[in-house]
């Protein structure tokens, strides 16, 4: 499966908003600074974002946007449908007229894995994504610290 551009930044957008939870809200400018995707992109991705009441818009001084729901209660799944990229495997997109009309010899499969990967990815929710991350992060810092740390007592 390839996801495309519009998925993959949906979803970084997405967790750049579960990163700051809490906080108030986060301004597309800011996302974009932050995650190196242009503002006029974002504020497509946002609007599909907000029609599907995943995030809400606060306007004014101080406004921007949040996540319309726990980070707990939003899958990754959910933000690829928002933005309307699921990666369909059949050739008939699910009409099961791929060979002349019929239905392949394939098309179950290529159906099971796309109910596969929507399964996979509906289970990983933008806290789960938080958390990998801020396990990873702190991996990183203990294992700087004690290459560091090692470098010293062997001076």
């Amino acid at each position: 499966m390839r996801l495309s551009t519009k998925g993959r930044y949906a979803v970084t957008a997405m967790l750049d908003l579960a990163l700051h939870e809490g906080k108030g809200p986060v301004t597309l400018a800011d996302i974009s600074a932050n995650q190196g995707i242009s503002l006029s992109y974002l504020e497509q991705l946002f609007a599909a974002l907000r029609a599907k009441h995943l995030v809400r818009g606060v306007r004014g001084p101080g406004g921007g946007y949040y996540l319309s729901k726990t980070s707990a209660e939003i899958t990754v799944a959910d933000i690829i449908c928002a933005v309307d990229e699921w990666v369909e495997f059949t050739r008939c997109g699910g009409r099961e007229d791929c060979h002349d009309g019929e239905r392949c010899l394939t098309h179950t499969l290529w159906d099971h894995l796309s109910d596969e990967i929507y399964r996979f990815l509906n289970g990983i929710s933008l806290a789960d994504l938080v958390s990998r991350g801020l396990e990873k992060h702190a991996a990183l810092v203990a294992e700087a610290k004690a290459s560091k740390s090692k470098a010293s007592r062997s001076r």
